[in-house]
């Protein structure tokens, strides 16, 4: 526990002393956002706004992760596996930021190929819990090992995960906000279910979060940006991976849920149809082009974040709330 704390702690401040001279560098550099321009005409004044936060957010989880898991003695292959996985997102997002600077426009890779890479990334640690014999899925009483398929669910796990997150990314401090109680309650599972490496991971990626949030809350002096929302929700999914409780993050991260179904909804709808069923979508939008203020939306959006993660841990250990 109390090393748990020191990894939360270190990531906090680590995360704010990192995101000074960033933001100051990308200002010097001028890597800015480029604004979609179906995007609502409130963000127009974003354009600009410095981005790739995800670097220094990254930075100081996996140095955090290093130094507390080594003092823990906790550093062993679960851990490298899910560091290595962030690294490798967290570049493939930075690749996807760079790519925008370079053509002046809000478009990066293309969905193809970004999903292309998300895949292969996705397989690192879909083979090794495999290979670790991993295979069972379990919610409740529900229990059913998938043997030879689980990688290509765990792939699916880890991919829906990065992408969910980086469609929530959409509002100055949107993500974070939401993102918090969601490894917050991860992090809560893993000590629950006696997985003190992934707990520490979890918590030091909350502390990560709320430094972040003081560069990133309205008006934000930088983004995430792919880099971040990539590779924190390819974070996401792999802890639920390795940790062994995927179908229960499709609780505890229902937020995100919500916001990835917006988008299948509405394009769904829109091909069938011709028509919308939200105003725009991820869901977010659909609130500000009702007239709601930013504040508002991550103010609601983060309470019932918080209210998926209770429910998602409250299923998962039978209500047992005991740290």
């Amino acid at each position: 526990m109390i090393m748990i704390c020191v990894g939360g702690i270190l990531a906090l401040v680590l995360t704010m002393l990192f995101g000074i001279p960033y933001i100051d560098l990308m200002k010097k550099i001028t890597h800015g956002q480029y604004i979609r321009e179906v995007a609502p005409e409130t963000h127009v004044q974003k354009a600009g706004t410095p981005t790739t936060g995800g670097v220094f957010i990254i930075a100081a989880i996996v140095i955090s992760a290093l130094i507390t898991l080594l003092l823990a003695q906790k550093l062993g292959a679960n851990s490298w596996i899910i560091l290595i996985t962030t690294l490798l997102f967290a570049i493939l997002g930075y690749k996807d930021d760079s790519l925008k600077f370079k053509g002046k426009h809000n478009q990066g890779l293309s969905a193809k190929a970004k999903l292309l890479f998300q895949v292969i990334i996705s397989l690192i640690p879909a083979i090794y819990i495999t290979h670790a014999g991993g295979t069972a899925i379990q919610f409740g009483s529900f229990f059913f090992d998938l043997k030879l398929f689980y990688p290509i669910f765990a792939i699916c796990v880890i991919v829906s995960s990065s992408n969910a997150f980086n469609l929530t990314d959409g509002l100055d401090g949107l993500a974070a906000s939401c993102g918090i109680p969601v490894f917050l309650g991860i992090g809560f599972l893993c000590s629950y279910f006696r997985r003190p490496d992934l707990a520490i991971i979890s918590v030091i990626t909350v502390g990560a979060l709320l430094g972040f949030l003081k560069y990133n809350k309205p008006k934000a002096q930088i983004f995430m940006g792919d880099t971040g929302s990539l590779a924190l929700g390819g974070l996401m999914g792999t802890l639920a991976v390795i940790g062994k409780f995927e179908l229960y993050l499709l609780i505890i991260a229902g937020l995100f849920v919500m916001e990835a179904l917006s988008v299948i909804i509405q394009v769904i709808s829109y091909k069938t149809t011709g028509k919308r069923v939200f105003k725009m979508s991820p869901l977010h939008h659909h609130y500000e082009l009702c007239n709601q203020s930013e504040e508002k939306i991550v103010k609601n959006f983060a309470l019932v974040s918080m209210f998926f993660a209770i429910l998602g841990v409250v299923l998962a250990t039978g209500g047992q709330l005991v740290w």
